[in-house]
């Protein structure tokens, strides 16, 4: 009896919540909206005034209330904004930076993540597994926070280039650090060996997903000659890949780049400009929730009692960028691909963290200790990142006397 009312009722209370959450969402953008607007008619960077309003409205509790969970983040809202900024990369120019790029993705995480935990062990005294964990998560830049941001600021060229792949890119290193870290603390018969398989699997498993699903999708939007099937086919293989990727054991990350990057060949089909409208809308919709959510979540953090952690963390990370992004930079010093010193400046403060790290690090599992520590940390981290850095770059390109063009 009691089970057959559960079901008969649990309909009417899916779509209460579905009502809800759409209503929470549509209020959200319309705040976004406004904030986009007062945003250019004063010429404040549009995320940092979106994280702002957000903590404003969680701080005056006037606010739509909508959980920020690492499933939202990383399943709903990262993939389009992955798909689309990949989408935008110019894979002739970018495959002659191309050897940069997956040095700063591949080893620059593993170096920056090594030292972040580290240092977090000896200083902060977590355990070396959490400490690790948390290196993984915050190692890479963000792809959302990266790419609105120098957007904004109009930069161009081949350090815009630079450092949008590398957000792109380093994500599926984080992601599957971030896994094998999270394996070794769930289960103790975990090896070196495992690890090492689970990560060529993750790795193999997210190309090959990505490459397939964009593969399709694209022959089929060849042969057809409707607007809307297309941008169908585009959501397919943006969210398709994810999630394919992510139920066979490889990472969603990777599959959704890959994916935007064979979806994106499509550069003198004559639905170009439409598709690419609609993923700017979609970009422009999630970029707005993200930094809006990131604002809500913020305020709702206690630091007081992390405050020294807090600090170390920032510094800690933002050291470990520091030497990651010289000493990459280094290795090219002497050839064609030499990166100007005023550009590695510029990917060091620019080297932004946002969504992934709060999904990865509300995604951690219970059992890893340290975990409140770890998102206390990461948060704090995202806020002097997207607050405090992203509104000093302007004055730190004025000072490199690199130019910028009028905003996008």
């Amino acid at each position: 009896m009691f089970a057959s009312e559960r079901r008969r009722a649990s309909p009417h209370s899916f779509g209460r919540t579905m009502k809800n959450s759409l209503e929470q969402v549509a209020l959200l953008l319309f705040v976004a909206l406004l904030v986009a607007i007062i945003a250019r008619r004063f010429r404040f960077p549009y995320a940092v005034v979106l994280v702002v309003t957000g903590l404003g409205l969680s701080l005056l509790t006037v606010g739509p209330v909508l959980d920020v969970t690492g499933d939202l983040l990383f399943t709903v809202l990262l993939p389009p904004l992955i798909f689309e900024g990949a989408m935008c990369l110019h894979w002739p120019t970018l495959r002659a930076q191309l050897p940069v790029v997956i040095a700063l993705a591949t080893l620059g995480v593993v170096l920056a993540a090594g030292v972040t935990g580290y240092v977090m062990h000896a200083l902060g005294g977590w355990p070396m597994i959490s400490a690790l964990a948390f290196g993984a998560l915050i190692s890479a830049t963000d792809p959302v926070s990266v790419i609105a941001t120098f957007r904004e600021l109009g930069i161009h060229g081949r350090l815009r280039l630079l450092a949008e792949a590398e957000s792109l890119f380093n994500d599926g290193t984080a992601a599957v650090l971030f896994s094998a870290a999270v394996a070794f603390v769930a289960s103790s018969a975990v090896t070196p060996a495992g690890i090492a398989a689970n990560f060529l699997v993750s790795i193999g498993g997210g190309i090959a997903s990505g490459v397939a699903i964009a593969s399709v999708t694209r022959l089929l939007a060849g042969r057809i000659a409707h607007q809307l099937a297309i941008i169908a086919l585009s959501v397919v293989a943006a969210y398709g890949s994810f999630l394919i990727a992510e139920h066979i054991g490889g990472s969603g990350v990777i599959a959704t780049l890959m994916a935007g990057l064979v979806f994106g060949a499509r550069r003198a089909a004559p639905d170009r400009k439409v598709v690419d409208a609609f993923w700017e809308f979609v970009a422009f919709a999630a970029n707005s929730l993200v930094f809006l959510l990131i604002g809500m979540q913020e305020a709702q953090q206690g630091f007081s009692g992390v405050a020294s952690i807090a600090l170390l963390a920032i510094l800690t990370v933002t050291i470990a960028r520091a030497t990651t992004v010289y000493s990459v930079a280094a290795l090219f010093h002497r050839s064609g691909l030499r990166v100007p010193l005023s550009h590695q400046h510029v990917l060091v403060w620019g080297g932004l963290r946002g969504a992934l790290a709060l999904a990865l690090a509300l995604k951690l599992p219970k059992i890893v200790p340290q975990r409140g520590d770890i998102i206390a940390a990461t948060f704090a981290v995202v806020a002097f990142s997207v607050i405090v850095q992203a509104l000093s770059l302007p004055p730190l390109l004025r000072c490199l006397r690199i130019r910028t063009s009028a905003r996008d």
